[in-house]
């Protein structure tokens, strides 16, 4: 059955894995409209677990949330379903040879939706406002210095260092570009105006609830986008999904394993990415600030030891995922296979470890109960326990999760990230401001790959740089990871997942139509 592509341009207790799968897929990302989508497939109607903070584009959170607003903005840049970064509102980038300039170059014609042009004042105009407002995107934004445009169609962004994540940053909702007559209103929250493929179909959205976006036939690249109407509909609760589905009320959504082999009855078809989020203890203070075992290396590759990774995995994720000992994704070219046997299950070769370290009676740390974790303490805290470190898990309301992660109150912790680009993630735990590494730990060797990472424009070479950083952290133990957990697309018959996990990218353009 050929398909067509948009056009070039997370057990054995049910309720438990049911809970668990949805919850990690919630982390990693993060008057109505008629319920029936089209029978000739021109509709896609699909679910995600959580609603759009805003569509203020200084408030943008990328996770299903971006199936909304990436539909209403345009970004500069966008990954494709390979993971390779593509042109999209710049129709090309180039850096200086000192990697400190990136220049863009825009496509002509194109308009937002209010039939204003799209100009590179604006996108200085959208930038600016994002990396000087506080905000998700903001720290995305931090390596820009200043920003020129020389002419309507050029954009030159001026680094302080340079930096090898921004590019990936601009295919996400750092890159959007907003109507700078609106960007500020306050009404702006709920009544986005933007240059992307989409409409926002106010008279026929329910906040918080359903989402209607229409297509613009002046779109510049409208024939990448074969669905006249796109219908997102929040479900937190995955029964409510599988009922949905099989009700014609959507015909795409995500669901758990044990609900795949009835939806596989029914005729619908089942695409299963194995790898879009990571389970890992996180051991922030790797100099000991306030929990000294963990300054001592050997400490933390016995936490690394104490984990049955296939037997969570099993349990938990009913085998919709995978083990790791390490934060790449699978499917990225700095994924190294030989990093998952670094650390064997082993809790008597921890204990030694920890008697080895100085602490053979072991220690107590105290880590931040999450709404999203909830499932995994009993496990993560028994094997802890069994090597000698006893949990206690400290309740924090999920407003305050985020706070909790970052502000360097807990020694340890353990958490679920929905797969970044590896520039990101590397970023992410490694570098001094990162929101994986709270106690802004610094390393000579780290700090040379990462300034090695962001200097060079090879991707082979760059490629090789990123591994290396996750060969440091695993074989050093910045972190123990556990497991990938993957996610099960389920789509009607005409309505084709696209996506195979090499893309981190939640985007509308990894839904096609067969015939």
């Amino acid at each position: 059955m050929p398909v067509k592509p948009r056009p070039s341009r997370a057990h054995r207790y049910t309720p438990i894995a049911l809970f668990t799968s949805a919850a990690l897929l919630a982390a990693a990302g993060c008057g109505g409209a008629t319920d029936k989508p089209a029978a000739d497939s021109q509709t896609l109607a699909l679910s995600v677990l959580g609603a759009p903070n805003s569509f203020d584009v200084t408030q943008l959170a990328d996770g299903q949330q971006a199936y909304v607003w990436n539909s209403v903005y345009d970004t500069l840049l966008y990954t494709d379903n390979k993971g390779q970064i593509q042109p999209n509102a710049a129709e090309s980038w180039s850096y200086s040879e000192d990697g400190r300039t990136l220049t863009f170059k825009l496509r002509k014609g194109m308009k937002f939706s209010n039939g204003h042009p799209v100009t590179a004042a604006e996108v200085r105009a959208t930038l600016d406002h994002v990396r000087t407002t506080p905000g998700p995107q903001q720290s995305q934004l931090a390596a820009i210095a200043s920003i020129d445009t020389p002419d309507e169609v050029t954009v030159v962004l001026r680094l302080h260092a340079p930096n090898a994540a921004l590019l990936v940053s601009l295919t996400m909702g750092a890159g959007v570009i907003a109507d700078p007559a609106t960007m500020k209103d306050p009404s702006a929250a709920l009544n986005p105006v933007g240059s992307g493929p989409y409409t926002l179909d106010k008279a026929a959205t329910v906040n918080g609830s359903t989402y209607v976006l229409n297509k613009r036939d002046d779109y510049w690249n409208a024939d990448a986008y074969p669905f006249d109407t796109v219908k997102v509909k929040v479900m937190p609760d995955r029964i409510a999904t599988v009922n949905a589905l099989q009700a014609g009320e959507l015909n795409a959504g995500t669901v758990e394993p044990t609900q795949v082999d009835q939806l596989k009855s029914a005729g619908f078809d089942v695409t299963l990415v194995p790898a879009t989020s990571l389970g890992a203890l996180v051991l922030t203070d790797r100099e000991g600030t306030i929990l000294k075992p963990l300054a001592d290396v050997r400490v933390r590759q016995a936490i690394n030891m104490a984990f049955d990774r296939q037997k969570i995995v099993t349990q938990f994720l009913r085998g919709a995922g995978r083990p790791t000992e390490q934060i790449v994704n699978p499917k990225s070219p700095s994924y190294d296979p030989a990093l998952d046997t670094t650390y064997p299950f082993d809790p008597a070769g921890a204990k030694r470890l920890l008697a080895e370290a100085g602490y053979p009676d072991g220690f107590s740390v105290t880590m931040p109960s999450l709404y999203f974790t909830k499932p995994f303490e009993p496990t993560i805290g028994q094997a802890l326990k069994d090597i000698g470190i006893n949990v206690t898990w400290e309740p924090v309301p999920a407003q305050n999760n985020n706070i909790a992660l970052t502000s360097g109150k807990y020694a340890m912790y353990f958490t679920a990230d929905g797969l970044g680009a590896v520039a990101r993630d590397a970023e992410r735990y490694f570098s001094p401001q990162g929101s994986r590494n709270p106690f802004h730990t610094t390393n000579p060797e780290v700090t040379s790959l990462l300034q090695e990472a962001s200097a060079t424009q090879d991707p082979a070479r760059l490629n090789e740089t990123f591994k290396k950083i996750s060969a440091y952290g695993t074989k050093n133990a910045w972190y123990a990871p556990v497991f990938f957990a993957g996610t099960s697309w389920v789509t009607k018959k005409g309505i084709v997942y696209l996506g195979d996990g090499s893309s981190t990218l939640v985007t509308i353009r990894a839904f096609g139509v067969s015939d």
